[in-house]
């Protein structure tokens, strides 16, 4: 398999979401083509939905101020998703409620597209070390596909068509020249906006443009929520997805609420079946042992002053927000964090902050997490901790 150079490390933070999480998707097998699934193909009559969750993420504060007003008190949002495979392909429709249809246009900074995406794990062989979502990290590459919903855009076909770009305004058209110049802009303007990135960490996605990818993916607005579809290639050179299951994450966009980049609503790695009972679906799925409330006193004796637990405590320069931690983040992430702080580093708090607040140090070329090594704790008392941590995660809409 492919594997691009990421020359960061990614943060080490913590997260969580609940007790349990969401149970696993039921991929369905078919004898169906694969090749190009809309929203409204037939091989959804025969798939299983399954109600996921997404919930705001809130790691670092957005660099926004209008932006984290309309997102101060965000809500988590139920999606229904479905899986078909027919051993070449798999296919994925995930559905989720928005009472309003925003697009992104072309030559605009002031309009925000609803979209979504779906990303893979290079490799999953060990559940207990899958890759950071949304962007992978050092050593676990990802694979995202990502669609948005855009108005048509002109010369799409990459021969440099500039004419049709121009604003028929400037074009020496009247009349009929002019509807029939319009009428073909509109033949071969492209809306669909499908790309699929490769990466190793922040600031390491890279478009795949090697022809290696062969993936179909597209949106539909049905009045009172989205609908999106993405089928790719089971085996590819950056995942191999022939498996019992493979874990899958979900990310979707509102672009109301001025959602891009790190604005958005995520699920943690989902176990997708192919098979029932598989190792995977018990890492993911499995009750978190642990004392709640024992937990809860012990992050706020070794935690809380370097990280924001609850959307009421004040936001913490110190380190990433915990808020919603146990929404997007499974139970052996949390572990892993606070025994090995430098193995996911963030980039840091945003431009803005102080410098005395730097959430690394660089060391020999190396993000090192200025996190203190919290693997001293008892067992007992790490259970606990990662059990109250899956607790922290916004309430449903």
């Amino acid at each position: 398999m492919k594997k691009i150079a990421s020359t960061l490390l990614v943060a080490g933070t913590l997260a969580s979401t609940a007790l349990m999480a969401d149970g696993a998707i039921t991929a369905v097998k078919v004898n169906t083509n694969l090749d190009k699934v809309s929203y409204n193909s037939g091989v959804w009559k025969d798939a299983k939905f399954s109600s996921v969750t997404l919930y705001p993420q809130t790691t670092i504060k957005f660099n926004d101020k209008k932006a984290n007003e309309k997102n101060a008190e965000p809500k988590a949002i139920t999606a229904e998703i479905a899986a078909v495979y027919n051993g070449q392909r798999i296919a994925f429709m995930i559905k989720w409620p928005d009472g309003t249809k925003n697009v992104q246009y072309a030559g605009r900074t002031d309009s925000y597209a609803d979209g979504f995406a779906v990303q893979f794990a290079s490799n999953y062989s060990n559940p207990k070390e899958l890759p950071y979502i949304g962007m992978g990290s050092e050593g676990r590459q990802v694979v995202i596909h990502l669609q948005k919903e855009t108005v048509k855009i002109y010369e799409p076909n990459g021969n440099g068509d500039v004419w049709h770009q121009v604003n028929p305004n400037q074009t020496h058209l009247f009349g009929k020249d002019l509807a029939a110049f319009n009428k073909e802009v509109a033949s071969i303007g492209n809306g669909d906006y499908e790309r699929s990135y490769v990466g190793e960490g922040f600031r390491s996605m890279t478009e795949i443009k090697d022809g290696s990818n062969n993936s179909y993916s597209r949106i539909g607005y049905t009045g009172n929520g989205w609908s999106g579809t993405l089928s790719r290639d089971m085996k590819d050179a950056y995942v191999d997805l022939h498996a019992d299951a493979i874990p899958v994450a979900f990310a979707i966009w509102d672009g109301e609420n001025m959602g891009r980049n790190g604005l958005k609503y995520l699920t943690g790695w989902t176990s997708v079946e192919l098979k029932k009972g598989s190792e995977l679906t018990k890492a993911l799925s499995g009750v978190v042992g642990g004392d709640i409330e024992a937990g809860k006193q012990a992050v706020a004796e070794n935690c809380a002053s370097c990280h924001q637990i609850t959307p009421a405590d004040a936001p913490s320069l110190m380190g990433p927000s915990l808020t919603n931690i146990g929404g997007y983040a499974s139970a052996d992430y949390i572990r892993e964090s606070m025994m090995k702080p430098s193995a996911v580093v963030v980039p840091g708090y945003n431009r803005n902050a102080h410098s005395a607040y730097a959430w690394y140090n660089l060391e020999d070329g190396k993000r090192v997490s200025t996190m203190p090594d919290f693997s001293w704790l008892e067992a007992a008392q790490m259970d606990n901790i990662v059990a109250y941590l899956k607790t922290l995660k916004a309430e449903v809409k």
